[in-house]
């Protein structure tokens, strides 16, 4: 699976549908300093404009609806409501942002529900700042970051893997989508992959999505990794 894996609908938050605007960007963590430092290095990036900044989860979710950004970046551990459940309210609500949990390595047992809450990957605290900026404009494009030992501990968890039934109501053309997200592909890469519309892989992402019960694309692409879907 490629390290790096959109519409405000249920394909996921806006795509970079206007390749001239900046990146808007939320800034989610309880340390002031944190958010300052993120600020000054992300707003030299002429792709990339801080909209605004929260000091914990309700005031992130609250701010995510006046703010609408295109990305959030998600502290995990804040006080009060921690990242994950202020991005399954976020999902809950049907806000489109694609979020970006901001992690320790001595935290990562919490990516996998953080990616199964609705993320769109993570980055580690001490992330070099030009790969934290690559990371932001990866899942605005619509990749899923997701690296190979999350994809692993996806695979060996106790939890029981996903029903294969449902997956037999898929077509052939949306298995070769569905393990393309998998792959990390946007859906503009896939399209050009498959040789079709980016209208028609959007299509095509939907039906996966409701034939699987799935909410978005990152949920998809974890339900690839587990059933063994890939290209």
């Amino acid at each position: 699976m490629a390290d790096a894996t959109r519409g405000a609908d249920r394909n996921g938050s806006r795509a970079a549908d206007d390749p001239e605007r900046a990146i808007r960007v939320l800034l989610v963590d309880d340390h002031q300093v944190v958010r300052r430092g993120l600020r000054t290095f992300l707003e030299v990036q002429g792709d990339i404009e801080v909209v605004g900044e929260a000091g914990d989860g309700d005031e992130g979710v609250a701010r995510a609806e006046e703010l609408r950004p295109d990305v959030i970046l998600m502290d995990v551990k804040m006080p009060g409501t921690d990242g994950i459940e202020a991005l399954r309210m976020l999902r809950a609500a049907g806000n489109p942002a694609r979020v970006l949990i901001v992690t320790s390595f001595t935290e990562q047992r919490t990516v996998v529900p953080a990616l199964r809450a609705g993320a769109a990957g993570y980055v580690y605290k001490d992330v070099d700042p030009v790969a934290l900026a690559d990371a932001i404009r990866s899942v605005h494009a619509g990749h899923v970051l997701l690296q190979p030992e999350v994809a692993e501990a996806l695979l060996t968890e106790d939890n029981p893997a996903p029903a294969h039934g449902r997956g037999s109501t898929l077509t052939d053309r949306e298995r070769e989508v569905l393990a393309l997200i998998a792959d990390g592909r946007s859906n503009r890469e896939i399209a050009r992959a498959l040789v079709l519309s980016e209208k028609t892989v959007k299509t095509h992402v939907s039906n996966i999505l409701m034939k699987l019960d799935l909410s978005d694309r990152t949920q998809a692409a974890l339900w690839a990794v587990r059933t063994g879907i890939h290209s």
